[in-house]
Formats: structure tokens, C-alpha cells, sequence
């Protein structure tokens, strides 16, 4: 358990990091088929079962009864719920904008965002190492953005569109990406128990109802013929469905033990597994300016773990 205490946090959050980029892999198959919504709604119906059959079992091994909920435990965990929808349509949103790839830059602060806000708005404490850590990998990310995406190829033209629409949606889903992090450990930590896999099982199953309530209204509102292609998509939209449960219980569950600005900008390690797999893979080629991103990255992760 010692092991746990100090160092599960980040064995969960790399297990989230792997968990996400196989589940997004599979999300972009199932777009082929259905809109961005109907993808999302996807995540979370095919979820539902999974994240609810962790919760009874940790709720079974542990001999653990359900506490009565409490007021911050609903406040919070509502906030997250919609505050991940709202970052996830912002995010779809982007990609109809022309300037999208600036944008999305500027979602990739969510790591600063979350330790900017919860610093001041939900009491967490980072010390100095810990803010150059995350500036530092989050710097990395930027530089490997604009790099991939050839921003950097035109320096004026990038300075000009450095405060545009897209610069604005993006922050805005950075940062609703950041409340939601922030919101869901706040809510997991309300029960005060022992057990961290219970309350963030439990956090993880309220927000997926919540998020099914709404993003099924919208498809049956909007376009209901998607529901009988989730059904013939059954398969993948399984597959879908566990890696998005794996990968939510990861990420909760590293959030109720450590701060949620630490556990994101782990995360960015998600990065270089990207850019690692497209280089020795798929053979693409890695610039100087994506090297000199990795670094950075790589240098902002290795401080974060010396110094949290």
C-alpha cells in the first residue's frame, strides 16, 4: 500500500494515458459511422457497464456499503460532468474553424489551466518545482503542436492569429477540461474514504449518467437514426466503451491521490508515445523543432517526478 500511497498515482495515470490513445484510436473507426456526438454518446453507454461492474466489485472486495451522498459530492461531480461535455464539443467545434490548428495549441495548456485554477479556486498547493515541471512539458506540447501542424513554418502569420476565435474556443476547452479534472477529485475526495478506487468508481459512474441523460436527448433530438447504428456498431462500440472505462478509472482514481495538475501534466507523456509510434512504426519523419518539443516534455515529466 506504501507503494500506492506514493507512487500508484503515477502507475494509474500512465495506464490512463494508454487506455485513452487506444480508445481514441477506436473512436476516429466509429466517426466513419456516426457524428461527433453519437461517437461520444458512444464513450459513455458502452462505458456505463463496465465503470458500474469495477464499482461492485471494489464495493464487494472491500465489504463497502454505499454512504449517503453528500452535498459536494453532487455539486462536484455534476460541474465535472457537463464541464467534460462542454470541453469535448468545444474541441469538435475547433476543427471547423480554419485557424483549428491554433487553437488546439491553446487547448494543450489544460495542464497549466488546471494548476492556475486549482491553485486559486480550489486550494491545491504546487510548489515551485512543480509549476516548472508543468510549464516546462506544457511548452513541449506547444512546440510539438506547432510543429506537426507546420504553425511554425510562418512565424507572422502566427503572431497575427495569436488572439482569433479558434486561440479563444481553444482556451475555453482547456479550461473546461481543467474545472472538470478539478471538479471530479474534489468530488472524490468528499466521501473522505480510505479506499481511493471506490469513491473515484463512484465519482466515474454518477458522471456517465449524467452525461448519457444529455447526450442522448441530444442525439434523439437532433439525429435519432444514430441509435440503430450504435446498435449495429455493437462491437466496436463495446471495445470503445472499455478502454473509455479503463482510461476514466485510471485518470480518477490518479486524481484522488495526487493533484490533478500533477496527474495532467503526466499525462502529456501521451505525446511522445504518439510521436514515438509514428517514427518507428510508420516511419515518418521528426523535425528538429519536434525533437526540441520532446525534450522539453520529457524534461517537464522527469522534473515533475523528482520534484512531486
Amino acid at each position: 500500500m506504501e507503494f500506492m500511497d506514493e507512487w500508484g498515482w503515477i502507475v494509474l495515470s500512465l495506464f490512463a494515458v494508454v487506455m485513452q490513445t487506444v480508445r481514441t484510436a477506436a473512436q476516429k473507426h466509429i466517426t466513419q459511422h456516426l457524428d461527433a456526438i453519437g461517437a461520444t454518446l458512444v464513450r459513455f453507454v458502452f462505458g456505463l457497464p463496465f465503470a458500474a461492474a469495477f464499482l461492485l466489485i471494489v464495493m464487494a472486495q472491500g465489504g463497502i456499503e454505499l454512504p449517503p451522498l453528500n452535498s459536494d459530492f453532487v455539486i462536484y461531480t455534476f460541474i465535472a460532468a457537463i464541464m467534460q461535455i462542454v470541453a469535448t464539443v468545444l474541441l469538435i467545434y475547433l476543427f471547423s474553424l480554419r485557424n483549428f490548428a491554433v487553437g488546439t495549441t491553446y487547448a494543450r495548456t489544460e495542464a497549466f489551466l488546471t494548476a492556475l485554477v486549482g491553485s486559486l479556486l480550489f486550494g491545491e498547493i504546487i510548489t515551485f518545482g512543480g509549476w516548472s515541471a508543468i510549464l516546462l512539458s506544457v511548452a513541449g506540447v506547444i512546440v510539438l503542436t506547432l510543429a506537426r501542424t507546420g504553425a511554425l513554418d510562418d512565424g507572422s502569420s502566427l503572431i497575427r492569429r495569436l488572439w482569433n476565435k479558434s486561440a479563444l474556443i481553444g482556451l475555453l476547452a482547456g479550461l473546461s477540461f481543467a474545472i472538470c479534472s478539478l471538479s471530479l477529485r474534489r468530488a472524490s475526495l468528499s466521501f473522505e474514504h480510505d479506499s481511493y478506487l471506490f469513491t473515484a468508481g463512484m465519482v466515474l459512474v454518477s458522471m456517465i449518467v449524467i452525461q448519457i441523460i444529455i447526450t442522448s436527448g441530444y442525439v434523439a433530438l437532433r439525429s435519432p437514426q444514430q441509435f440503430r447504428t450504435i446498435a449495429i456498431q455493437w462491437k466496436l462500440s463495446s471495445f470503445i466503451g472499455l478502454t473509455s472505462a479503463l482510461g476514466s478509472i485510471g485518470w480518477f482514481s490518479a486524481m484522488t491521490l495526487e493533484r490533478a495538475s500533477y496527474v495532467k501534466a503526466l499525462g502529456q507523456i501521451e505525446f511522445l508515445f504518439a510521436l514515438a509510434i509514428s517514427t518507428l512504426f510508420f516511419h515518418e519523419k521528426t523535425s528538429g523543432m519536434e525533437l526540441f518539443g520532446m525534450a522539453l516534455v520529457a524534461g517537464g515529466i522527469g522534473l515533475l517526478l523528482a520534484v512531486g
